[in-house]
């Protein structure tokens, strides 16, 4: 962990920061630079491989798919502090979002009056430890943070039914994102913030669509096997090439 330059105690709270992640008794506070926010809290990443699975793949295309946008980070399992000068207070969103980031470079964690900017989508994989947590407290705070888009999925089905939750924050509650089922069984749900539909897909796999172009987002595994395949079609050809010139 990075620990905070010694020659500045207090920095004011950026301008730039919404109301709605302030502490009521501090909006006018000062940023303590002395306080520490450690990047870990000990607990494990994922409780079981379809909450790894889900979470990783998710984050993978999601970072793909803004690769070129500067201003959009995305981040997962990382600690989120969003009371000023609180250490103790945090979240950790399995997958989340931002739109007007100051850059992608590294953080150890998400500062929110810091970074000025609370997230704009957040998703919440469900294991047996955390699902309850993520429909009640968690989703309260989301709430209280600002983030447009609250997602919950369930990748083994045992917890919530139906297995893909989407919300959207409207008058500082979260309402109902309509859910569809497709011919294939597929459920999806529109997301505004992402321009993306949300799917649990074949069961309980969860992934994302663009309707613009009418694809599937690859997965990590799926663009190595596609390169893969291109390379073996590209040794075909050469082989082919050769043998008639040789012939």
């Amino acid at each position: 962990m990075v620990r905070t330059p010694a020659r500045s105690a207090t920095i004011m709270v950026a301008k730039r920061t919404t109301a709605s992640v302030r502490h009521p008794s501090i909006e006018e506070a000062e940023d303590d630079l002395s306080i520490e926010y450690p990047s870990s809290d000990g607990e494990p990443m994922a409780e079981n491989k379809w909450q790894y699975v889900a979470m990783t793949d998710t984050v993978s295309v999601l970072e793909n798919r803004f690769l070129g946008r500067p201003d959009v980070y995305v981040g997962g399992d990382m600690l989120m502090y969003y009371r000023m000068n609180d250490n103790a207070t945090r979240v950790a969103p399995d997958v989340f979002v931002v739109f007007g980031a100051a850059g992608k470079h590294f953080r150890d964690s998400w500062i929110v009056w810091r970074e000025g900017k609370a997230p704009d989508f957040v998703m919440e994989v469900a294991s047996p430890s955390t699902w309850r947590r993520d429909a009640g407290e968690k989703r309260d705070i989301y709430a209280g943070m600002g983030v447009t888009e609250y997602w919950r999925f369930d990748p083994t089905g045992e917890h919530f039914t139906p297995q893909l939750v989407g919300e959207r924050l409207a008058g500082g509650a979260y309402q109902p994102i309509t859910l569809e089922t497709d011919n294939d069984g597929t459920l999806r749900g529109r997301s505004d913030v992402l321009t993306l539909d949300i799917c649990a897909r074949q069961g309980l796999e969860l992934r994302l669509y663009d309707p613009e172009t009418g694809q599937w987002l690859r997965t990590h595994r799926e663009s190595e096997e596609a390169l893969q395949a291109a390379e073996e079609e590209v040794r075909r050809l050469r082989e082919q090439l050769q043998n008639l010139q040789g012939s």
